[in-house]
C-alpha cells in the first residue's frame, strides 16, 4: 500500500530485482508498457493488462515495478531516452542548444501523447538516469550562457512548461481526429462551408483564414509552436542581456 510505512518513495531508490521468470525484465516490462500505452492510452495501462500483453503473472511484474506508479516513472524516464543530451558547443551556442531541445522534446511527446497527463506527476523525476542527464545538459547550456544556477533551473522549467503546455493542446487536438478516424484534411474539407459562413462578417478572422490556404494543419501547427518558442527564447535573450548590464 502507498502508505505502509517503509515504503520507497521512488523506483530509482530500490535496487532493480533479478529472477522470476527467466525471459522477464525491466527493461522487456518497460518496452511493453510503452507499446500499451502509444496503442491504447494512459486508461489502458494497469499491471494486469501488461501481465497479459507479457504473458506473466501478477507477482513477475512486482518483483520488477512495485506498481503502476514505478511503472510510469520508468515509461517517462525511457522517453527522456530518445532525446540527445543538449549542449551548447554546436553551432548556434546556447540559443540552438536550447530550440533543439524544446523540438525533441515535443517530437517525443506527439509520438508518445500518453506523456503529457503524466510528466507533471512523476515524483521524484529527475532521478531517473535519461531524465537526469538531459537536465543535466540543459542547465550546463544555460549557465555557460550566463545565468547562475538556480535561474537555470528555473529558464529549464520555464522552456519546458512552454512545450509541454503546447503538446497538451496538440494532443487533445489530434485526438479527436483519431477517435472519428478522419485525417486533418478531411476534417478541414468538410468544415470549411461551415467556416466561410461563420467568419463572413469578422474580417480578420476572415483574413486570418485566408492566409493559411494551401497550408497543411501540420504545418501551422509547427509554426505556431515556433512562434511561442521565439518568443520564449527572446525573452531569455533580453535577461541575459540584462543580467550582463547589471554585472
Amino acid at each position: 500500500m502507498a502508505g505502509r510505512a517503509g515504503a520507497v518513495p521512488s523506483v530509482w531508490a530500490r535496487r532493480n530485482k533479478s529472477g522470476g521468470q527467466p525471459a522477464l525484465s525491466r527493461d522487456r516490462i518497460v518496452a511493453e508498457a510503452i507499446g500499451l500505452l502509444d496503442e491504447e492510452g494512459i486508461d489502458a495501462l494497469s499491471m494486469r493488462a501488461l501481465g497479459s500483453r507479457l504473458d506473466a503473472g501478477a507477482t513477475s511484474l512486482y518483483r520488477h515495478v512495485a506498481g503502476k506508479d514505478e511503472l510510469i516513472e520508468l515509461v517517462v524516464d525511457e522517453v527522456y531516452g530518445e532525446l540527445p543530451v543538449p549542449s551548447s558547443e554546436g553551432a548556434g551556442g546556447w540559443r540552438a542548444a536550447v530550440e533543439g531541445n524544446a523540438r525533441d522534446l515535443r517530437a517525443a511527446a506527439l509520438r508518445h501523447p500518453w506523456m503529457v497527463s503524466v510528466l507533471g506527476r512523476v515524483g521524484l523525476s529527475r532521478l531517473g538516469p535519461n531524465l537526469a542527464q538531459v537536465s543535466e545538459g540543459l542547465l550546463g547550456v544555460f549557465e555557460a550562457a550566463g545565468f547562475g544556477l538556480e535561474e537555470a533551473d528555473q529558464a529549464m522549467s520555464t522552456v519546458t512548461a512552454y512545450v509541454m503546455g503546447m503538446v497538451t493542446s496538440e494532443v487533445a487536438y489530434l485526438s479527436v481526429f483519431a477517435r472519428s478516424g478522419r485525417s486533418e484534411s478531411e476534417w478541414r474539407e468538410s468544415l470549411a462551408p461551415a467556416m466561410e459562413e461563420s467568419l463572413r462578417d469578422l474580417p480578420r478572422l476572415r483574413a486570418g483564414h485566408a492566409a493559411q490556404e494551401g497550408r497543411s494543419l501540420e504545418e501551422i501547427r509547427d509554426s505556431g509552436f515556433d512562434y511561442g518558442l521565439q518568443r520564449v527564447l527572446d525573452g531569455l535573450e533580453a535577461r541575459l542581456a540584462r543580467l550582463g548590464g547589471d554585472g
